[in-house]
């Protein structure tokens, strides 16, 4: 939720959508990811 709420709140101020990655570490060689995008409303 930090991610989210820090493009939503940068995006107020852009003029262009913002986009973030969120990854985490599993452990034994195994990780999952997430990409988001904040358009600018």
């Amino acid at each position: 939720m930090t991610l989210i709420h820090a493009l939503r709140e940068r995006a107020l101020k852009s003029d262009k959508p913002l986009k973030g990655i969120a990854t985490l570490c599993i452990g034994g060689g195994e990780a999952t990811a997430v990409a988001i995008e904040v358009p600018n409303i």
